[in-house]
């Protein structure tokens, strides 16, 4: 009768010591950010998304009653200035989506969200902010989700 009381208390405790497992949370793009000097002050600033298969990312430019566009937030930076829009730079596919009942944008594979980006004087500093994006395959719709980012200008 000890015996089993000490291996239930042992067992018992093993598992209040053990951490919780974590729920994964899938995510099949990699995000790649960079800058690259055009000028004196003036910057062009990449977000590249690279998509496992099948997956699907979708525009900033979707229409009402689509899914969540992707979207960029600057953080405010009072030494940057953002000279253009986010363009987006890949093979854009414009397709309607049953689920959604609208014509959908969207990109497989990779796309790059491109900011041309100037500095106001002779500083170092940096760019940052946060993307929210949604993601698809045939299968399912994954939840909106954000991603922060950091780059300095130099």
């Amino acid at each position: 009768m000890q015996k089993i009381f000490a291996t239930t208390l042992l067992l018992a405790f093993a598992c209040l010591a053990s951490p919780p497992l974590a729920a994964q949370v899938r995510n099949p793009v990699k995000w790649f950010f960079s800058v690259k000097s055009n000028g004196p002050g003036r910057y062009v600033f990449v977000a590249r998304a690279i998509l496992e298969k099948g997956w699907y990312i979708f525009s900033q430019n979707t229409p009402d009653g689509g899914p969540i566009p992707t979207s960029f937030r600057f953080n405010r930076n009072p030494m940057i200035e953002m000279t253009s829009v986010v363009k987006e730079v890949g093979k854009m596919e414009n397709r309607y989506d049953k689920l959604f009942g609208v014509d959908v944008r969207r990109y497989s594979e990779e796309v790059s969200f491109v900011q041309v980006v100037s500095v106001k004087g002779k500083v170092k500093t940096n760019v940052s902010g946060s993307i929210e994006y949604m993601l698809y395959n045939e299968k399912e719709t994954l939840p909106p989700m954000t991603n922060r980012f950091i780059v300095e200008l130099k």
